[in-house]
């Protein structure tokens, strides 16, 4: 099954509705579970990335940086702490997790607050112009996309040539070992948690379906090769658990 043919309720709705409706749901609680779920780990695998990303960046004296699938901020935000000069601009579809990085924002000096800006968009119709930035960073939302080929087409048309774009995305352990202990984690674990910290018991059963389902390292690479990037390299932490994929 494609991972576009998976949805948070299955409720017959198109997958972005289902998708603003399950992060408006978990919202308050979100940045809580990320922690929960990951042991703790999701920011090193962010920092990790992001620095890749950075290296692989041309030098330049202003960078203009989208963030795709924003959710509460917290990849803006680092990336405002790597980047303080850059102008960076989050989207999501949920207005509940806005909600969360706006009140995040808020609590920045006010000149802080003029080089970051949150909206709500679609990845898959952004409302910006042809090659405008420099940087474009999506953390564990691409598998939420309705068109997974046509919002990497779309990332790669607002990418400025020479720009980078930086996934970061969980990932299916391949180890004898790890791979049955992450699926009892995933399978059993994870739902359940999630359910006991959100209250919503079908979101973080959608979230190890759409991993299983969403492409993984060679074939995400492959099809972000059919997308129009010409450069693609990817890397997995934490026994194949998260992959990041760097593409220009």
């Amino acid at each position: 099954m494609k991972v576009e043919d998976i949805n948070p309720y299955n409720q017959g709705e198109e997958k972005g509705k289902e998708v603003e409706q399950m992060f408006d749901s978990i919202a308050r609680r979100y940045d809580l579970m990320n922690s929960a779920m990951s042991l703790g780990q999701h920011k090193i695998w962010r920092n990790k990335a992001l620095k890749a990303a950075l290296t692989s960046l041309p030098s330049m004296n202003k960078i203009k940086v989208l963030d795709v699938a924003t959710g509460t901020g917290d990849v803006a935000f680092r990336l405002h702490t790597l980047l303080p000069e850059a102008l960076i601009t989050g989207i999501d579809l949920s207005e509940g997790m806005l909600k969360i990085a706006r009140d995040k924002l808020s609590s920045l000096p006010y000149k802080e607050q003029e080089l970051i800006a949150f909206g709500k968009g679609d990845s898959l119709s952004m409302p910006f112009h042809d090659a405008e930035f420099n940087l474009l960073t999506v953390a564990y939302g691409v598998r939420n996309f309705s068109d997974l080929r046509r919002g990497l087409i779309e990332m790669r048309r607002v990418l400025k040539r020479g720009g980078v774009l930086c996934i970061i995305e969980l990932s299916t352990p391949k180890g004898v070992f790890t791979k049955p202990a992450y699926s009892l984690y995933s399978g059993k674990i994870i739902p359940w948690l999630g359910k006991k910290v959100t209250g919503d018991d079908r979101a973080y059963s959608y979230l190890p379906e759409s991993i299983a389902a969403c492409p993984q390292r060679e074939d995400m690479a492959a099809l972000l090769y059919a997308s129009g990037f010409t450069q693609v390299e990817w890397k997995s932490l934490s026994f194949g658990a998260l992959t990041y994929y760097i593409a220009k």
